[in-house]
């Protein structure tokens, strides 16, 4: 989920100023025997109120770090320190911005320096071509010796990780510098007026949050039938922090949704083999067979019906399926695991495509604008298969969407009751999943009884004369 690109200022080792090089091995040394902690506290907004609850209790007992956006891999070195690097006024950086078409050379000049020194760095430097690769909005910082000769390159690959060049003399010595963001918890609440989109971004939360909301519940609930006013969403979730600001938003840690009385809850788990996936509170996974919808909630133009009237041929003729009525171009998702068995075109249903799922199970999207699959390919739940358009015998930008089960058309609006059940968690699993998930099971059940009082009360008020 991270999004920013912005550099915000040093809080580790090569991220802001770079610090003598007889203190970087003191602070090496430091971060080496002492973990030091940075504690942010920001205000909540209207629309949501922060938990003190730590993300650690989701976790594995031992582990309790933030994520971080990039990992060492095993052929590179990285220190990540959470200390406070102070600016020195006598070791200036002067930083150039990566321009579309810029290459190394062009940036070296600007900064007053010759191909021999990026001939030295690249060539002579233990893993220094990872230097050519440079993209757009990446800056490049140079530092200059007492004599104005070349002493450190800093390359910022994004707000979480620098890597630095700094001379030995004939070659360059490189270090990797990760920053690993603060992970703070936040709760947002709210109650659905016309949609869960507007729902979400009233109660503060992002698009990718709401988003994941849906992928977390699209097992049980169709977002562009199921949804009605009155509805209301809980979710805890992370909020990750660089220099005291929001960076990103994190992992939803748990969510509930109440649809017409019936409340879902939702625990972020993982697993002692490290799996990680969302659950009930009896350990049953939110990860159904087949996704209640393959698009993203938008509206519908028309339901299963054995003796709907075809609006182009106009006679009645059985419609075996749902119709999302969605703007061309809105990806289509398979909503299951399985192989495309069909990929083409027909002058009725337009671009197509079948996707078989075991021996049981089949789906079809019509109508589509364009395949992004072919015939033989595998695909999993939630890829992207296709994008809604209007090809075919179809009077409006829509996806037909059928459910076949041993050959015979089923309605994708109950068949999904009669689907296997969906992946429990062992039995030697669940007491552990209790233990991780008791504290924010118990501020999930608060929040519901909160919002029933709050509702109750809203009630009581209309009622009275």
């Amino acid at each position: 989920m991270f999004a920013a690109n912005k550099q915000r200022g040093a809080t580790a080792i090569g991220a802001g100023k770079r610090l003598k090089r007889g203190h970087v091995l003191a602070v090496a040394a430091l971060a080496a025997c002492t973990a030091i902690g940075v504690s942010i506290v920001t205000p909540g907004d209207i629309e949501t109120d922060t938990s003190d609850h730590q993300s650690a209790a989701l976790m594995p007992p031992g582990n309790t770090s933030a994520p971080a956006a990039t990992q060492a891999t095993d052929d590179e070195s990285a220190t990540i320190v959470a200390v406070e690097v102070t600016d020195d006024p006598g070791e200036p950086w002067t930083d150039f911005t990566v321009k579309s078409g810029d290459n190394l050379s062009l940036i070296f000049q600007r900064a007053g320096y010759t191909d021999r020194d990026v001939y030295r760095i690249v060539h002579k430097t233990t893993q220094g071509k990872a230097l050519k690769r440079i993209f757009p909005g990446q800056t490049l910082g140079f530092m200059p010796d007492d004599q104005g000769n070349l002493l450190s390159v800093r390359h910022t690959l994004s707000p979480l990780e620098t890597v630095t060049y700094t001379s030995t003399g004939p070659t360059f010595e490189r270090q990797r510098d990760l920053r690993s963001p603060l992970a703070r918890d936040n709760w947002a609440s709210g109650k659905i007026v016309s949609s869960l989109f507007l729902a979400g971004q009233k109660a503060g939360l992002s698009q990718s949050i709401i988003m994941e909301l849906a992928n977390i519940f699209g097992g049980v609930i169709d977002f562009v039938l199921d949804p009605r006013k009155g509805d209301t969403i809980h979710v805890l979730y992370e909020e990750l922090y660089l220099d005291g600001e929001k960076y990103a938003d994190g992992e939803i840690l748990a969510a509930s949704f109440t649809n017409r009385g019936t409340t879902f809850n939702a625990y972020r788990y993982q697993d002692s083999n490290g799996n990680v996936g969302y659950f009930n509170e009896e350990g049953v996974s939110m990860r159904k067979a087949f996704l209640m919808a393959p698009v993203d909630f938008t509206r519908v133009s028309s339901n299963f019906n054995l003796r709907r009237r075809h609006p182009i041929y106009k006679t009645t003729r059985p419609h075996l399926g749902t119709d999302y009525a969605a703007p061309r171009g809105t990806p289509v998702f398979a909503t299951g695991d399985g192989k495309v068995v069909k990929a083409g075109y027909t002058r009725s249903n337009g671009n197509y495509v079948f996707i078989q799922h075991g021996e049981q199970y089949v789906t079809k999207y019509l109508h589509l604008n364009k395949r992004k699959v072919k015939r033989g390919q595998r695909v999993v739940q939630s890829q992207i298969i296709g994008s809604v358009g209007s090809t075919g015998a179809a009077t409006g930008s829509h996806l037909h969407y059928e459910f076949l089960l041993n050959g015979v058309h089923r309605n994708p609006r109950t068949i999904h009751k009669k689907l296997p059940k969906a992946k429990t968690l062992a039995a030697a699993d669940l007491p552990r999943f209790k233990l991780a998930i008791g504290s924010v099971a118990t501020q999930l059940a608060s929040r519901q009884n909160q919002s029933q009082v709050a509702l109750a009360g809203s009630a009581n008020l209309t009622a009275a004369p």
